[in-house]
């Protein structure tokens, strides 16, 4: 007898490739601007900005120390003023279109389908993520992810997020699920596998190559690997 009937998936950088996506947005709206001419430096540089000061704006959003609008103003206004940009106006423009263009790009990770299809007859599967609400809808429409998710909790509008035991209760009263007979997956290990664990709950951490081995119930470096244990 299976011991799992439901699984719940984080989705950025679990199933929607968020790197590769987020890249290619960046790149493309950084040319369309063209911010090289107001010393906005190259876009793999300013990528590289940008992901530490949206990392730093992320975490204190997730543990509540600013608010969703907060976060929206000031991700890209402060990735420009390290480069001595302070232009709030066009760093919230920047923003809109990023999340815009981003939320419809269509690339998953390797093998997200194939595992999808695999176990789609066999258990309920659901989605609990810590995105905008706007924006995990138009990703998971586009990529046809909505196809296969029985229930699709997003953070957004709840008042609470993923480490927060509350979330995962939601997820579950929703779905029809308890911890006992349920799993998280997902690639962050303090909102997914910490989260998950806080409640009784099974995980799977998807870690990437450059983070370390954390202690989770099950850890795989690619999704495929789920069909091992599953």
């Amino acid at each position: 007898m299976k011991k799992y009937k439901h699984l719940f998936f984080d989705l950025d950088r679990t199933l929607w490739d968020f790197e590769r996506n987020s890249t290619e947005t960046i790149t493309d709206l950084h040319a369309s601007l063209d911010l090289e001419k107001r010393n906005v430096a190259h876009a793999e540089e300013f990528l590289e900005v940008y992901k530490v000061k949206n990392q730093e704006l992320w975490t204190q959003y997730r543990h509540g120390k600013i608010t969703k609008d907060e976060l929206r103003q000031e991700r890209f206004h402060q990735a420009f003023l390290h480069y001595e940009l302070n232009d709030p106006e066009l760093a919230l423009h920047f923003n809109d279109k990023y999340v815009e263009m981003c939320s419809s790009k269509p690339h998953l990770l390797p093998g997200t389908m194939d595992v999808l299809n695999y176990l789609d007859d066999k258990y309920f599967l659901h989605i609990i993520t810590n995105g905008f609400i706007e924006a995990q809808a138009v990703k998971m429409k586009n990529t046809g992810l909505q196809n296969y998710f029985k229930e699709v909790i997003v953070s957004d509008g709840l008042g609470y997020r993923k480490p927060d035991k509350r979330i995962f209760h939601y997820a579950m009263k929703l779905a029809g699920a308890n911890q006992k007979d349920s799993i998280m997956i997902g690639d962050d290990y303090e909102a997914d596998i910490v989260g998950a664990r806080k409640i009784g709950m099974d995980q799977v951490y998807l870690r990437s190559e450059t983070h370390p081995s954390k202690e989770a119930t099950y850890e795989i470096s690619e999704l495929k690997q789920l069909l091992e244990f599953l």
